[in-house]
């Protein structure tokens, strides 16, 4: 193909970048995922080491790169209770990179992303992204997504929080990126464990702009959330 030939205009595929790094919260991640699913985006998804011993505690889910659309089926099936609550998810467009894996498609400015959340986002991965350590394909996706000033999004999952990482939050956030607590609201009128959940999974794709219907918004009429209660 000559350089300069005529581009076709084809749709590309353009993924958004999950990362799940090892903070307790793997209930965020696979709403996230959810959420994008539903709303059509393409997904390519990396799980870091530390994330598969946090998922395997709190789910008993065994993440594995040689069995990971198995193992990520059973995952987005799973209510925040950890029991069976949403239907088979359709994975044809969810690509899977090995957290290791440094020659990895997001790992280039190149590749063809829309941007990257990190849900949960622990503390020793915002300090890595924060310095620009790229120790694993997850920090060096996210210092690409920087670099190229595409949205990134960093769901912090820890409490309380030391002055270091504050520093680093702040670091974080005058890069570009957006700092997103996973701090769940009440207002929505939750009456399940999964409901909060839901809010922090829908305020990340709020600020990724990606649409969805994961929690009722705050329209400016008090106790509208009790009056759910009816429903």
């Amino acid at each position: 193909m000559e350089p300069y030939e005529r581009v076709t205009q084809r749709p590309e595929r353009r993924p958004w970048v999950v990362g799940v790094s090892g903070a307790s919260g793997t209930p965020y991640a696979a709403a996230v995922v959810r959420g994008l699913l539903a709303a059509g985006e393409a997904v390519d998804l990396v799980v870091s080491r530390a994330s598969r011993l946090t998922l395997l505690d709190e789910t008993g889910i065994k993440f594995r790169d040689a069995h990971w659309q198995e193992d990520l089926r059973e995952w987005l099936a799973l209510g925040a209770d950890g029991k069976p609550h949403f239907p088979a998810a359709g994975l044809e467009d969810v690509r899977h990179w090995p957290a290791g894996d440094l020659a990895a498609g997001p790992s280039s400015g190149s590749y063809p992303a829309k941007g990257m959340l990190i849900v949960p986002a622990s503390t020793a991965c915002v300090a890595g992204v924060a310095l620009g350590l790229s120790k694993d394909l997850l920090q060096r996706t996210a210092s690409v997504t920087l670099k190229e000033r595409r949205p990134l999004v960093v769901a912090v999952r820890e409490t309380p929080l030391s002055g270091q990482s504050l520093k680093q939050l702040v670091a974080l956030d005058e890069a570009g990126a957006v700092v997103l607590p996973a701090s769940p609201a009440f207002y929505a009128g939750a009456t399940h464990i999964q409901d909060l959940v839901d809010f922090v999974a829908g305020r990340v794709l709020d600020a990724a702009g990606v649409p969805h219907r994961l929690y009722r918004r705050w329209k400016g009429e008090l106790g509208e959330a009790r009056s759910r209660e009816g429903d």
